[in-house]
């Protein structure tokens, strides 16, 4: 079984890209630092906005780190279905006092900037979300000596990632917070998750690269299992929102331990999109009718999810969390991978010695 170089990642532990503003420098830096890798988020940035984070990341650390790339979008939205969201959504407009956002503002996240920035400018690592990049632009990093990535929701998804030329693949559960990296956006099949372990062992059976396992994971016990059941390392993204270094807004990391929030959801109703969040005041209205749209419904709620954030409402914003998040710690990002790491190492030696006690 291959695995993901150790020389990227000592520590079996890469924190997530988290986008809209979560997975800033210092928090990559910390991570990587601490022997895990650290990413940032490219998308919803403009190409020069990412490569002015990658220098202010390399101001902060020598160590290996990624970037995050958001592939480009089919135009599969209905406009009429988009217009009559519009029309619901016109009341959150007016409570906020803001315009709804341009539905057409663009399908592609500006990739083909952002990539031609990262050949000319080599990272460590990238990795892919919503899709399998042509296998031009993978050979074309490889060569460069970046090791890619590619999220996958099914083993299907995973043997497309191997064929298409990525050195390894992330295998995300439906645990996970955020969006669902599904390679087709089909309102058919939601719902129809795979919750991790069952993922990675699916995944592990069917390709021959490196699985890094993603969805849900608070807790160093947890990475040994993912472990056990075949990743070579384990993706976190909530359990470092919550971390002083995190870029998310401070209502965000207070919610996900505020009592108020008992569960998580996966919904449409922020990006047109499938994203597990907390389950807030918008979810609950606009959920059930939100279309199949991204990033048409992403650009048309973003001023209003913005104008929620200044008001202080957290029943506005788009609270998204993995289903582990009522075990997020407050600690800075080195330190939890610290202790992520000694709690990896505990439930190994419990494993090897029959099992904890």
């Amino acid at each position: 079984m291959s695995s993901v170089p150790t020389d990227l990642l000592p520590h079996p532990i890469v924190q997530a890209p988290m986008a809209g503003g979560v997975s800033v420098p210092q928090l990559a830096a910390a991570v990587s630092e601490a022997g895990g890798l650290g990413f940032l988020a490219a998308g919803y940035k403009t190409a020069d906005g990412m490569y002015q984070e990658i220098k202010q990341l390399r101001g902060l650390t020598s160590r290996p780190f990624g970037v995050n790339l958001f592939l480009p979008q089919p135009e599969t939205a209905d406009p009429a279905a988009v217009g009559v969201y519009a029309h619901q959504l016109a009341g959150e407009a007016g409570w906020y006092e803001t315009e709804l956002g341009d539905p057409d503002s663009g399908r592609d996240d500006g990739y083909d900037a952002k990539l031609a920035v990262l050949l000319d400018n080599p990272v460590p690592a990238v990795s892919f979300h919503f899709g399998v990049p042509a296998r031009e632009a993978l050979d074309s990093l490889r060569r460069v000596g970046t090791y890619t990535l590619v999220t996958a929701t099914t083993a299907e998804e995973a043997r497309a990632v191997e064929r298409a030329g990525a050195d390894a693949v992330i295998a995300q559960g439906v645990e996970a917070g955020g969006h669902q990296g599904t390679h087709r956006d089909v309102p058919e099949t939601d719902g129809s998750g795979v919750g991790l372990l069952s993922l990675v062992a699916q995944v592990r059976e069917s390709v021959g690269i490196p699985v890094v396992a993603a969805g849900g994971i608070m807790r160093g016990g947890q990475i040994a299992a993912v472990l056990a059941a075949g990743a070579s390392a384990a993706q976190l993204g909530t359990a470092f929102l919550a971390t002083p270094e995190s870029g998310a807004h401070a209502l965000h990391k207070q919610a996900l331990t505020n009592p108020l929030y008992v569960r998580t959801e996966l919904t449409r109703a922020f990006s047109g999109r499938p994203a597990r969040g907390l389950v807030n005041r918008f979810l609950r209205e606009h959920g059930p009718y939100a279309p199949a749209a991204y990033p048409d419904v992403h650009h048309l709620t973003a001023p209003l999810r913005k104008a929620a954030a200044r008001a202080g409402d957290a029943q506005g914003m788009a609270l998204w969390a993995g289903q582990g998040h009522r075990m997020a710690r407050e600690l800075p990002a080195g330190q939890l991978v610290e202790v992520l790491a000694a709690e990896l190492a505990t439930a190994r030696a419990a494993l090897s010695t029959g099992g904890a006690r």
